[in-house]
């Protein structure tokens, strides 16, 4: 975690934002010639992207090296619109400025709260045979029914305390398997890590799992380093599951109001089809070997 406790500030994070999307866009897509000779830098030059924001190249270079980090909202948009932001990515660097900047604290003294409502518990039992399960603001699984957690191949297998998406998705062996688009679920996950740590650096949560995946995967590490904060909250997505085959279900993702973080997860498919049949088989062999509860010994 040695390279990123320099990133402790907003100032510093959102120089390492607009260092990381600089170097994605390359002067081809931003409309620029591309004179002869080899070009060192792998994306627009500082002195481009200055260009192209309509700012001075000194004043652009302190954003970068967190000198300034209060940009006005009309500096924002146009450096948004230069670097060809998506708009999750542009709200993100919104966020930055004003973390940086002072007008917003963030309180990481105590961690989120991990207690799952009555209610929402009750709900993840109604909605079977649809697998849906109830994730932290840091992606782990505090409660879920059983075709929840069946989804996931050998995520049961895991204590109860290690069972989180993004660990699964790139540490666990049957991951690169069982999704279809296993590369675009490293991605969305990573984004959404990405945001909030980038908010709250020093909140323990976040740096013990950010930690434990730059020391355990390479792949995180170089998603890490792209800086993108863009991911899905509903669509279909297709899994290659070991016990039911190839499916497709629906899924969406929903905030969980008057909670820290958390978000409710449910996958669903037309009744009568091949899908929902397999969802069912799901829900079945989930239940027959149904998990100790995923709140059990999280801490």
């Amino acid at each position: 975690m040695a390279r990123e406790r320099q990133n402790g500030t907003g100032g510093t994070e959102l120089g390492t934002f607009l260092r990381a999307h600089r170097n994605r866009v390359t002067p081809e897509e931003a409309g620029l010639p591309v004179g002869p000779g080899l070009r060192r830098t792998p994306g627009l030059r500082r002195e481009e992207l200055a260009t192209l924001a309509g700012v001075s190249v000194d004043y652009y270079v302190r954003l970068e090296r967190g000198k300034e980090t209060n940009p006005s909202p009309s500096v924002v948009d146009a450096l948004a619109r230069a670097l060809r932001l998506h708009p999750a990515e542009h709200a993100h660097l919104r966020e930055l400025v004003v973390r940086g900047a002072g007008r917003a604290a963030v309180e990481t003294d105590s961690l989120p709260a991990r207690t799952v409502r009555p209610g929402t518990e009750l709900l993840l039992e109604n909605l079977r045979p649809f697998p849906a399960y109830v994730i932290s603001r840091t992606m782990d699984i505090l409660a879920c029914n059983p075709g929840g957690l069946r989804l996931f191949a050998g995520m049961a297998d895991w204590p109860a305390n290690r069972r989180n998406v993004v660990r699964y998705v790139f540490l666990h062996p049957a991951a690169t398997k069982l999704f279809d688009d296993w590369d675009e679920q490293l991605r969305a996950v990573v984004g959404r890590l990405r945001a909030l740590y980038s908010l709250e650096p020093d909140a323990a949560d976040l740096t013990e799992l950010v930690g434990e995946l730059l020391d355990k995967s390479p792949e995180f590490a170089d998603l890490w380093e792209r800086y993108d904060v863009r991911w899905h909250t509903h669509g279909s997505k297709t899994f290659h599951h070991p016990e039911v085959g190839d499916l497709t279900p629906g899924y969406q993702s929903m905030q969980l109001e008057g909670t820290q973080g958390q978000r409710f997860i449910a996958y669903y498919a037309e009744p009568g089809t091949p899908d929902h049949d397999k969802l069912v088989l799901l829900d079945m062999s989930g239940a027959e070997q149904k998990p100790a509860s995923p709140v059990e010994g999280m801490h």
